[in-house]
């Protein structure tokens, strides 16, 4: 039984090493295909904005904040420091403003957006603040959702609803419009339902994977290549009369 065990460490080990060495030849097959192209004469843009200026509102992302490549960032929005927005996520500064706090995270594939107004005549802008987990595929809409609070994954967050701090939505929950989540306490269901307090052993949990999510998204954002945000430069290459191909 040892024996085999060890067999199994070895073999885990192998498998790990080997991917890891994977992934430095893939990129570095990456970044020589793209210089060899640079070297050549032929420029490298890529088509996706992950930041869009909309009406001349132009997104505001700190240097050490991470928007995903595929991410789509639009308009009066504010990320904040060590904040992320992950793959496929949109963030619509559209109608009102929409901030991201320090280090909270906006999963894949979800949308935070905003409303002209609010019925109850309060700003609608979406605001999302510090240290808060937005779980992936979750929908938020001209809400706010206050440090430290975490929306589970496939949720709904409708407009006017408010999160208090270190409060918690369940997993694929629906928060109606103007619905009040009091701090410190877990709601889920569809409507939401009162569940219970959060416990002392759920926010060190919380504060946990949020941290993961922050060393992350600081490997992502190391791992990205330089010439995806050359999409600016298509349009001067354009007006120089130089040709380029998409990357």
């Amino acid at each position: 039984a040892a024996a085999k065990n060890n067999n199994y460490i070895i073999s885990r080990s192998a498998m790990s090493v080997g991917k890891a060495v994977q992934a430095t030849v893939s990129r570095a097959l990456r970044e020589t295909g793209v210089a060899l192209k640079h070297a050549s004469g032929e420029e490298v843009y890529a088509a996706h904005r992950s930041l869009m200026t909309l009406w001349g509102a132009k997104p505001h992302q700190a240097n050490d904040a991470f928007v995903a490549p595929s991410a789509s960032v639009i308009g009066n929005v504010d990320c904040w420091d060590q904040s992320s927005v992950w793959y496929g996520a949109v963030v619509r500064g559209d109608n009102d403003n929409v901030q991201i706090g320090f280090r909270s995270s906006i999963g894949d594939r979800s949308v935070v957006s905003t409303v002209s107004q609010l019925t109850n005549g309060f700003p609608a802008e979406c605001k999302v603040g510090h240290y808060c987990t937005v779980g992936a595929g979750s929908v938020l809409t001209s809400c706010v959702v206050e440090n430290h609070a975490v929306i589970g994954d496939g949720c709904v967050v409708g407009e006017g609803a408010l999160v208090e701090e270190h409060a918690m939505v369940e997993p694929g929950s629906v928060v109606p419009p103007y619905t009040r989540i009091p701090a410190g306490e877990k709601w889920g269901g569809n409507p939401v339902q009162f569940i219970g307090k959060v416990t002392a052993e759920e926010k060190i949990h919380n504060e946990a994977v949020l941290g993961d999510l922050v060393v992350q998204a600081g490997e992502h954002i190391a791992e990205y290549l330089p010439y995806g945000y050359a999409y600016k430069q298509l349009e001067e290459l354009e007006a120089a009369g130089k040709s380029a191909t998409q990357g």
